[in-house]
C-alpha cells in the first residue's frame, strides 16, 4: 500500500500545487524510498523544524542531509538566506511496507510491539464491524516517540520534495490570529467579545461572551473544556500546559466534554458528588452496545426524536418528551430507528461514575 500521512490541522489553500506536490512524492515513494514534504520558508520562523536539503533525486526533489531541531533566531535567519532549509512540516508519503523494514531497522522495539498490538487486535476482530480499536494494553506499552526520532533522522531512503504551496500547521494559537482579519487596533476575535481599550490581541469566545477591558498582547480562548489566558509571545509554551495536566493526570488532557463516538456523540453538560449530566446525540441507524453499568444508574429523557430501548428482557420505543429509567446491573441497549437525528439527555446516579464502569455483551462497531 502507498500512504499519504496528513496530520489533521494543518492548513493548505492552494490544493492544486499541494496535489503536484503529491504526484511528485508518489514517483520517489515508488521507488522506495520515505519521503516527506518540505515548505519553502518564508520568514525566519523559530516555532518549526528544518529540513536540510542535499543531492537533487528528482524535479524539486532532493536527498535529506539532516533534521534539523527548531532553531534560535539568528540560525533561523541563516537557514532561510541559504536556501538549503525546508521548515519540516510532518507530512510524509512512502509504502507501507519500505516503512516498516526502516522501522524495524532502527526502531526495534516499536516494531515488535506494534506486530504484537496488531496480533492481539487482529484475534479479537469481529468480521462485520465497521470500525477496529486496537487493543488498549499492549498499544498503551508502545514507547513514545515522534516519527522523526524513530526513522526518519536514521533511515538512509529519506527524501524531500519541496513544497511551493500556502501552508501553516495552525500549531499555535498566535497562527490561528494570523488566518482572521485583525481590526484597526490589531484585535482578532471569534466569536462574540466586548473590548474596551484593548490592543493585538486574539479572542476566541465559545458558548460564551468575552469581555476584555485595558490588555494587550494576549490570547484569550474560551472552549467548555477550559479557559486559556497567555501572553501573545508565549503561545508556543501552551504545551507546558498539557505536559502539567498529565502529570497531574487531570481528565481533560485526555478526554474534551464533547466526545466523538462511531454511533454520534455525547456532551457532558454537568457532574457533582453522585451524579452526572449528559447530551446524546445518536445518529439515524445509530446504536449503542448492549451494555451493564455495575456501579451507576441512568435516566433518559428523549428531546427530539424516538428511540428505541433495550432494557433487561423490554426492548420499546420511547418519543420525544418521554423518559425511561435503566437501574444498575441491567443489560441495555440505545438505538435510534428513526429518520433524524436522535436527541437525549442522560441523568447518571451512582457511587462511581467513570467512563470505564462499562461491560459490553454485543456491538456494531466491534468494541464488545
Amino acid at each position: 500500500a502507498l500512504l499519504l500521512v496528513l496530520p489533521a490541522d494543518h492548513l493548505i489553500n492552494d490544493q492544486t500545487a499541494f496535489a503536484g506536490a503529491v504526484a511528485k512524492a508518489r514517483i520517489l515513494a515508488l521507488q522506495e524510498k520515505l519521503v516527506t514534504f518540505g515548505i519553502m520558508p518564508s520568514v525566519p520562523e523559530t516555532g518549526f523544524g528544518y529540513v536540510e536539503c542535499g543531492p537533487a533525486c528528482g524535479a524539486e526533489a532532493f536527498q535529506v542531509a539532516s533534521f534539523v531541531e527548531k532553531p534560535a533566531f539568528e540560525v533561523a535567519q541563516q537557514y532561510v538566506a541559504s536556501s538549503k532549509y525546508l521548515w519540516n512540516s510532518g507530512m510524509f508519503c512512502f509504502k507501507a511496507g519500505v516503512f516498516l523494514r526502516e522501522l524495524e531497522t532502527y526502531a526495534p522495539v516499536i516494531y515488535q510491539g506494534a506486530m504484537h498490538c496488531w496480533q492481539k487486535t487482529k484475534a479479537e476482530i469481529d468480521p462485520a464491524a465497521r470500525m477496529i480499536e486496537f487493543d488498549q494494553e499492549s498499544f498503551n506499552q508502545l514507547p513514545e516517540l515522534s516519527i522523526d526520532y524513530a526513522v526518519m533522522e536514521k533511515s538512509k531512503k529519506v527524501a524531500v520534495v519541496a513544497g511551493r504551496f500556502d501552508w501553516s500547521d495552525i500549531g499555535s494559537w498566535d497562527a490561528v490570529g494570523d488566518l482572521i482579519r485583525p481590526d484597526e487596533a490589531g484585535n482578532s476575535v471569534i466569536g462574540e467579545a466586548v473590548l474596551v481599550d484593548v490592543r493585538n490581541t486574539l479572542i476566541h469566545a465559545g458558548a460564551r461572551m468575552v469581555a476584555a477591558v485595558g490588555v494587550e498582547n494576549l490570547v484569550i480562548v474560551d472552549t467548555p473544556d477550559a479557559l486559556l489566558v497567555a501572553d501573545r509571545s508565549r503561545t508556543q509554551d501552551v504545551r507546558k500546559v498539557v505536559q502539567q495536566l498529565k502529570l497531574l493526570q487531570h481528565e481533560s488532557y485526555k478526554t474534551h466534554r464533547q466526545v466523538m463516538r462511531p454511533w454520534g456523540s455525547y456532551t457532558l453538560l454537568e457532574e457533582g458528588s453522585g451524579f452526572k449530566i449528559k447530551r446524546i446525540e445518536v445518529k439515524p441507524g445509530g446504536a449503542l452496545s448492549l451494555q451493564m453499568h455495575c456501579h451507576r444508574s441512568e435516566h433518559w429523557i428523549v428531546v427530539s426524536g424516538t428511540a428505541k430501548v433495550t432494557n433487561g428482557e423490554k426492548s420499546y420505543l420511547v418519543n420525544t418528551n418521554e423518559s425511561t429509567f435503566i437501574p444498575a446491573g441491567h443489560r441495555h441497549r440505545l438505538e435510534n430507528p428513526g429518520q433524524l437525528d436522535l436527541i437525549m439527555i442522560e441523568v447518571q446516579s451512582g457511587a462511581y461514575l467513570g467512563e470505564d464502569d462499562i461491560v459490553r455483551f454485543e456491538d456494531n462497531y466491534g468494541r464488545s
